[in-house]
């Protein structure tokens, strides 16, 4: 059975964005001002927030719900209460990352992007971020196609990244954030495909859960010798370049690597 429809998280798979930076710097800062009172009685330290803590603990989930997750990780007293405060300000420093351009995309990703849209293949960007689309917006299709010799399929002067998905559903409000399936549900809906018929591109442990939970197949990107971690979520494959899937066996419905 032949794929109907790629659901692509964005942060991590398609884009190096700030993401991670941010929590980081974040909570850094808190740390180190208005939380200098509490921050003994924690296990944080800056060296321990690493990417794989980020991978494990925050990629992949709401907003909120992320930044609870990084407090109760390093015992933040009172997370519940802090989450939020913790939240605007990696929201702040995000913003402040993505107006200087602080993000570039991943060459492999726009490569099977636009594979996929030549073999007519429907997509959709589905990430819990808020921030996707404005990524997808600033990123030139047009220019990274010239600059590969990409000739196929035909992008027109001026066509974004964000062009090139048949449906958007970044940020979307979901009544469960992800590992629930709720949000590739809902982009599986957009696109008028079945679940079973849909596979997700994802990073994070809690979006491969998310994409089992829904019957979909799970490609996971190792982008972060996190291998272990997408195996034990139930990825149906792991890669550490999407430059390793052939894109003809994907319109095929087979996760099939592409000949050397």
């Amino acid at each position: 059975m032949r794929f109907e429809g790629v659901l692509f998280d964005i942060d991590g798979v398609v884009v190096d964005s700030p993401h991670e930076r941010a929590w980081r710097e974040a909570l850094d800062a808190l740390m180190a001002t208005e939380w200098r009172a509490i921050a003994p009685q924690t296990r944080y330290a800056p060296e321990r927030f690493t990417t794989a803590v980020y991978q494990g603990e925050i990629a992949g989930k709401p907003r909120e719900s992320g930044a609870r997750a990084a407090l109760d990780h390093f015992g933040v007293p009172d997370a519940a209460a802090r989450a939020s405060t913790y939240a605007e300000r990696k929201q702040e420093m995000l913003l402040r990352k993505i107006d200087a351009g602080e993000f570039v995309v991943f060459p492999d990703a726009m490569r099977l992007v636009l594979g996929l849209k030549a073999r007519g293949v429907l997509l959709a960007a589905a990430s819990s971020s808020r921030n996707a689309s404005q990524l997808l917006r600033r990123i030139r299709a047009d220019t990274f196609a010239d600059q590969q010799g990409i000739r196929r399929p035909p992008i027109a002067p001026g066509t974004t990244l964000l062009d090139l998905f048949d449906a958007d559903l970044c940020g979307a409000e979901v009544a469960r954030g992800k590992p629930a399936p709720d949000l590739f549900l809902a982009a599986a809906d957009a696109l008028g495909v079945r679940p079973t018929g849909s596979l997700v591109v994802e990073d994070a442990p809690a979006g491969v859960l998310a994409a089992k939970a829904g019957r979909m197949t799970a490609l996971g990107v190792a982008r972060h010798a996190d291998r272990a971690l997408l195996v034990a979520a139930g990825a149906d494959r792991v890669v550490t370049t999407l430059d390793e899937v052939d894109a003809d066996a994907l319109v095929e419905g087979r996760l099939a690597a592409r000949a050397a």
